[in-house]
């Protein structure tokens, strides 16, 4: 089988054998929109399969895997939102890596990005331990949670417009239902950014009339009810950016000690 079935052992597994699954995007907005909880709604994100092109590709690379990981079992399902349930800092990315949550389970962990955002979360007071290797390694987020707009790793790291849609109502419910407890909203690259907005309005945030532009350190406004919600942008901890020094240590830890100061 060229992915872990629910139920079956894998530490941090959130689903059950009897927990429904998504076949399709009408599925995806009705059990996203009926899960009352986030164990809930991580069980049903965790089993999905509703964009064809995804699942084949996640199980795909479950089976093919690299070659540095030849002898690992790959998770190869969806990877759904991770760390506290009533977090005061919620950390929104695009998507798992094929390599690193698609193998691993947990969002961000696992590969190179994840590295640098664990040790960095870790150095600021947001994370137990400077790693993330698998789920069950021991890390736990402290007042922060995780997640990605698309569920699924892509390939080439790019999800369709039809997919982003598809699995939207995922990341709408889980907003929603952490948004009492939040007061800052940290987007990992300019597609987090651009994904976050429509999520924020579905889970009833109050937004400014005009989408500020995405940068590192950008900060706007928002409000859920009486409460105010800061966002602020972060370049993504990618290879690319990291090698070339676009993003430094010194610029994770920045935005991490401001978003933890803003949280309390």
């Amino acid at each position: 089988m060229s992915f872990v079935p629910p139920g079956t052992g894998w530490p941090e597994d959130p689903a059950t054998p009897d927990t429904p699954v998504a076949e399709d995007p009408a599925d995806v907005r009705r059990l996203a929109v009926t899960a009352s909880t986030l164990a809930e709604l991580t069980a049903r994100q965790s089993v999905c399969r509703a964009c064809p092109r995804l699942v084949a590709w996640r199980e795909e690379v479950a089976q093919v895997k690299r070659r540095a990981f030849a002898d690992e079992t790959y998770w190869g399902r969806p990877v759904p939102g991770w760390g506290e349930e009533h977090p005061r800092i919620l950390l929104v990315g695009l998507a798992p890596a094929a390599h690193g949550g698609n193998r691993t389970g947990r969002i961000f962990t696992g590969d190179r990005s994840g590295d640098w955002l664990f040790a960095s979360l870790h150095r600021t007071g947001l994370a137990a331990q400077e790693t993330s290797t698998r789920a069950g390694d021991g890390q736990r987020l402290i007042g922060t949670r995780v997640l990605a707009s698309v569920r699924c790793a892509p390939p080439a790291n790019k999800p369709e417009p039809s997919e982003k849609a598809a699995c939207f109502p995922w990341m709408a419910r889980e907003v929603a239902l952490v948004a009492p407890d939040v007061r800052v909203i940290v987007a990992l690259g300019g597609f987090a950014w651009q994904a976050m907005w429509p999520a924020l309005k579905e889970a009833g945030y109050e937004l400014p009339r005009s989408r500020p532009p995405f940068g590192h350190g950008a900060e706007t406004e928002v409000r859920y009810g009486d409460a105010p919600v800061t966002l602020i942008g972060c370049y993504h901890p990618s290879q690319q950016n990291t090698f070339t020094g676009r993003v430094t240590a010194q610029m994770l830890d920045m935005i991490f000690t401001r978003a933890r100061s803003l949280a309390v």
